[in-house]
């Protein structure tokens, strides 16, 4: 089966905009815009069960918090929720003093009444009025012509001012949106708003907001940009109207539009912090200010506890964030690739002398959120060495050398294989104790030992079971590393020898790596150790590397080499 004939079935639904010389290509974002959250309205009506008073009261302090000056409550002409919210708010003197709230009613009389009703004693509020001008509404829905769309819009534009003139005590805004302005004719929207904007004397010191909504995506961004650049230079007023877009998703474009919105005019957006809304969401609020805030624009919005702000969220709206959101996902940090893994890895040694941030795969720092790096690199069959000698280092001060994180991510990966799963850190550092540090028990097995000075040298008295015959021997060297290596007397050299704290305070434990070639055969192996002795730890690595070594059938022990 396939998808039918496009061309027999769909046409374009906006008006193509003449706009040669348009300038919003050659602008760019320099300021945050005015942001209104419109999440306990438009929000609010796309979930399976509207949030209760408590759940919007929470919700209104988290906005309020993050810094919201235009907070949409509700549409109290509709619900009566919405009405005892907007009450609560007002009466118990919830809303700062620098806040709008900003309630929603539909174009006819005895709701715009209602609506007055639930505002009343506000401090501040913005009522917005709207109603539908384009074609399809106007034929289909409405059943009037477009002089039927304006005189709604203008009865409403004349209600809403005589109702305010009752309230002398609240400092009102009026904002209008004639919805579906996407699919609706420039000319048309222009002669609607302009007669609203004239029954509500908008001026700069009476500002009026003209709400210039994708109600429905049905383009790509470009063409809204030139829509709203076209009614930012053509409509009356402009000096007293603050335009502001409100933008679905319905073609995953809209935080495109919006971004591309305000270089074409836009003063103001709305949206929902993480998108929620009808159909395929409104526009994500969090992620065109974090957008700004990685191109060094302050968006005067603060996320810098963006896992408070989900838990609110997902709490209230009963909806989860998704692990691949934009900045909020749980996975958005994470790199399971190997070469992402040993890219960040690699960034993160350049970054700490740097005040820029500059990180490959990392376009924010995490830490601004309130995140740590601990989920930055996380390691599964897809993932390499850089990732699993990243999460050794940061959280256990272990630096491999680079040909043991080659050898020992090849152990990672078969685990991973076979499991199918992530590894965490903690399965990691056990994986490679297992492997290189736990080996030292088994053909020999050191018990105890007792260093001394000797002419200069080093003296070792070593108590070691070897294919468990306990034996005492004794060697004399430079160092502790070149006496045991003369007690045991085996064929084999260091090759290389690391050494480094992996703890601090009372319980600091010395890490010691080493490397261990069998004379002759050009093959070696890693052994570690781990104590609070460095000269302990050292004599455990070296054991261990002779077990593995012995394991591998590359060199004998001396109970073989005598048999």
């Amino acid at each position: 089966m396939m998808l039918a004939d496009p061309s027999k079935k769909y046409r374009r639904m906006y008006q193509r905009v003449e706009l040669t010389d348009r300038q919003w290509p050659n602008n760019e974002i320099t300021q945050a815009p005015i942001w209104m959250s419109t999440d306990l309205r438009d929000g609010n009506q796309a979930i399976f069960e509207p949030m209760n008073i408590e759940q919007k009261f929470k919700m209104f302090q988290m906005l309020v918090k993050i810094g919201f000056k235009h907070i949409e409550i509700g549409f109290p002409s509709a619900s009566q929720v919405d009405f005892d919210f907007t009450r609560k708010l007002i009466e118990e003197n919830y809303i700062p003093d620098d806040v709008y709230i900003e309630v929603l009613v539909q174009a006819r009389d005895h709701l715009i009444e209602r609506t007055f009703e639930s505002l009343a004693g506000a401090k501040r509020a913005i009522v917005h009025i709207y109603n539908s001008n384009s074609p399809t509404f106007r034929q289909k829905v409405l059943n009037v012509d477009v002089a039927g769309a304006k005189a709604l819009a203008v009865n409403a534009a004349t209600k809403v001012k005589q109702y305010a003139a009752q309230y002398p005590e609240t400092e009102w805004i009026f904002q209008y949106s004639p919805e579906c302005f996407t699919a609706t004719e420039l000319e048309v929207a222009k002669d609607v708003c302009d007669a609203v904007t004239e029954i509500w004397e908008a001026s700069p010191d009476n500002k009026v907001i003209l709400n210039l909504p994708a109600t429905v995506e049905v383009s790509s961004p470009n063409v809204y940009a030139d829509q709203i650049e076209w009614m930012h230079r053509n409509i009356e007023r402009r000096d007293g109207v603050l335009i502001s877009v409100h933008c679905h998703n319905d073609r995953g474009c809209g935080i495109a539009a919006s971004e591309l919105a305000i270089m074409a005019g836009a003063d103001r957006v709305e949206g929902c912090v993480f998108g929620n809304g009808e159909r395929t969401g409104n526009v994500d609020v969090a992620a065109i200010a974090l957008n700004m805030y990685t191109q060094g624009v302050a968006p005067h919005l603060d996320f810098s506890n963006i896992n408070e702000v989900i838990a609110t969220i997902e709490e209230c709206t009963g909806l989860p964030v998704h692990p691949r959101h934009p900045y909020a996902g749980d996975l958005v940090f994470t790199a399971f690739s190997g070469s992402h893994q040993d890219a960040i890895k690699k960034g993160f040694e350049f970054q700490k002398d740097q005040d820029i941030w500059d990180m490959p795969y990392l376009p924010i720092d995490p830490k601004d959120l309130g995140r740590d790096y601990d989920a930055v690199i996380r390691v599964n069959s897809q993932s390499g060495k850089g990732g699993i000698a990243y999460l050794l280092e940061s959280h256990y001060n272990v630096v491999l050398p680079r040909r043991l994180q080659v050898e020992f991510s090849q152990v990672v990966q078969q685990v991973t294989d076979e499991e199918g799963s992530e590894i965490t850190a903690q399965e990691i550092w056990k994986l490679f104790k297992t492997t290189y540090v736990e080996s030292k028990t088994g053909y020999y097995n050191a018990k105890s030992y007792k260093l001394s000075d000797h002419n200069g040298n080093q003296f070792i008295e070593l108590d070691i079971e070897i294919n468990g015959e306990l034996q005492k021997l004794s060697g004399e060297g430079n160092g502790p590393i070149s006496a045991i290596l003369n007690a045991l007397d085996l064929p084999i050299d260091v090759l290389n020898y690391e050494e480094r704290g992996i703890s601090s305070g009372a319980n600091a434990k010395a890490l010691a790596l080493i490397e261990v070639q069998v004379k002759g055969t050009g093959r070696s192996a890693f052994g570690a150790g781990v104590h609070d002795n460095i000269v302990t730890s050292s004599i455990e690595a070296i054991i261990a590397c002779i077990n593995r070594l012995v394991a591998q059938g590359v060199l004998q022990s001396s109970a073989q080499a005598t048999a």
